[in-house]
C-alpha cells in the first residue's frame, strides 16, 4: 500500500524524521535540495504578514506570498496567515540566507508544500476514497477539516452522522483526528482540485451494524438529540437513535438512561422507554469506525437493512447523496 506523504498539518511535527531534518543547517540544505516537506512551529507574524518559524537550529521565514496556496492565484486574506501563529506549519526549504548581522535564516514556502499536495495527492483522489483529516474549526453549518498540508475541506453537519446534532461541537473538537470519505471534488481545466467536500457518516456503520450492539430488554445510556410533540429521540450511537415517549423536564443534550423495548429492522425503529435523564454533560467524542483502516475506498454505502422496504444509501459514483 502506498504511504500518504501529505498528511494533515501537524502530523509530521513531533516525528523523529522531522526533528532530524531540522537539526542543523546542513540537514536543512539537504531538505532544500530534495524538496522534502517539513514542519515547524509558527511563532510570530510581523506587520508585513511574514511568518517566523522556529526551526530549532535557526529561524525560518515564510514571506506573505509563500504562506497560503490559492487555487488560481491571488493573495490570501490576512486572517489565513495570522491564524497560523502558535501552530505547526508545513513548508519546503527554498534557501538559506544571512541577515545584516551575519545570522543564518531559512526562507521557507508553505505555498509550495501545499501546491505539491494538491498536485500529487489531492488531485489523484476520487469520490469514495477514504482519507485522514484533522478538524481545524467548527461552525454551525459544519466542520472545516485539514485533508493534507493545511488544505481545508468542508464536512457539512448533515454528513457528520445519521443521528442529527444541533452543532458539530456535539461530535467533534478542534484538533480531532478523523477518517473521512471524499464526497465531491471540483477541478480546474487541468484536472487539479480547487475545492473538495468530505463526509463522515458512511464510516460509522449501517443501521443493522449499530443495532447489533443492543438487544431488547437492555437498559443503556444515550444522549437526547431532539424533542418533538410525539416523543424524544435518544441517540444510542452516532448512527442510531430511538424514540421514547415525551417526558417534561427533559432537555436536548441530556444524558438519558433508556430501556430498550424493541428493535424492529423492518421499520428501522428502536422503541425506548425513558428511565431517567440527567443534566447536560460533556459528550463522549470517541469515534468508532466500522470500516477497517485497510479499506481505502468505497463505491457505495447502504444504511438501511435488507428487511426494510426503504433503500437509504450513498453512491459515490453518482451525484445523488443519501437522505436520512
Amino acid at each position: 500500500m502506498t504511504v500518504n506523504r501529505y498528511l494533515p498539518e501537524g502530523s509530521l511535527y513531533g516525528t523523529a524524521e522531522n526533528r532530524e531534518a531540522l537539526a542543523s543547517q546542513a540537514m536543512l540544505e539537504r531538505a532544500a535540495a530534495s524538496g522534502k516537506i517539513l514542519e515547524g512551529m509558527a511563532v510570530l507574524c510581523d506587520g508585513e504578514m511574514a511568518l517566523t518559524v522556529d526551526l530549532g537550529c535557526m529561524r525560518g521565514i515564510i514571506p506573505r506570498g509563500e504562506a497560503v496556496y490559492q487555487p488560481g492565484g491571488g493573495e490570501a486574506r490576512d486572517i489565513a496567515v495570522i491564524t497560523r501563529v502558535g501552530k505547526p506549519v508545513c513548508f519546503r526549504v527554498i534557501s538559506i540566507e544571512r541577515n545584516s548581522a551575519g545570522e543564518s535564516y531559512a526562507v521557507l514556502s508553505r505555498r509550495a508544500a501545499q501546491a505539491e499536495c494538491v498536485r500529487c495527492y489531492l488531485s489523484s483522489l476520487i469520490e469514495g476514497d477514504i482519507i485522514p483529516a484533522t478538524v481545524t474549526h467548527l461552525e454551525h453549518f459544519g466542520a472545516f477539516v485539514d485533508v493534507g498540508c493545511g488544505i481545508v475541506s468542508l464536512l457539512s453537519i448533515d454528513c457528520i452522522s445519521v443521528s442529527r446534532i444541533s452543532h458539530p461541537a456535539d461530535r467533534f473538537y478542534t484538533g480531532m483526528n478523523l477518517r473521512t470519505v471524499v464526497r465531491s471534488i471540483e477541478r480546474d481545466a487541468d484536472g487539479f482540485v480547487t475545492r473538495m467536500y468530505v463526509s463522515h457518516k458512511e464510516l460509522l456503520g449501517t443501521w443493522a451494524e449499530n443495532a447489533a450492539r443492543f438487544s431488547a430488554g437492555q437498559t443503556v445510556s444515550g444522549t437526547v438529540r431532539s424533542i418533538e410533540d410525539y416523543g424524544i429521540f435518544v441517540e444510542l450511537t452516532p448512527n442510531l437513535a430511538g424514540l421514547c415517549e415525551y417526558r417534561p423536564g427533559t432537555s436536548v443534550g441530556d444524558t438519558a438512561a433508556v430501556y430498550i423495548k424493541s428493535i424492529i429492522p423492518e421499520r428501522m425503529k428502536v422503541k425506548l422507554v425513558l428511565i431517567d435523564s440527567m443534566g447536560i454533560t460533556v459528550p463522549d467524542k470517541r469515534i468508532s469506525y466500522f470500516i477497517p483502516d485497510s479499506v481505502a475506498h468505497i463505491d457505495s454505502w447502504v444504511y438501511s437493512p435488507p428487511e426494510s422496504g426503504k433503500l437509504i444509501e450513498t453512491r459515490f459514483d453518482t451525484p445523488a447523496q443519501m437522505s436520512v
